[in-house]
């Protein structure tokens, strides 16, 4: 069994693009919507896909790429630029410090029954 990822860049949140999205843009109306731990998750991603010297889009596939059961991405490229930045994703390879500080960002859901409390 595989694992295909629908919006692999969370609907554009993790396109780094969110945080100084211009008013009145897609990327502000999500922005608008995030609670102050959500932004400041983007901008701990932001700060560990700059350290690592790769967009944080191509981070976020990069990461998918490296997880066993994920078959693949389901990438939307607008434009051949958009695509040929996407294709680089699987060139980066992300260290196990990497991959841990990631989880730290953005935790899992705990196992069940405790992720489906209410």
């Amino acid at each position: 069994m595989g694992v295909f990822c629908w919006s692999p860049l969370g609907e554009g949140l993790l396109s780094g693009h969110v945080l100084d999205a211009a008013p009145g843009t897609r990327g502000a109306l999500l922005r608008d919507k995030l609670s102050q731990a959500q932004i400041g998750q983007l901008e701990a991603y932001s700060d560990l896909c700059r350290r690592i010297g790769a967009s944080e889009a191509n981070v976020a596939l990069a990461w998918l790429l490296h997880n066993p059961v994920v078959t693949a991405p389901i990438v939307g490229p607008r434009t051949l630029e958009q695509l040929e930045s996407a294709l680089q994703a699987v060139e980066i390879e992300l260290s196990q410090e990497t991959l841990k500080e990631l989880d730290q960002i953005f935790p899992g859901y705990d196992e069940a029954p405790l992720a489906y409390a209410w």
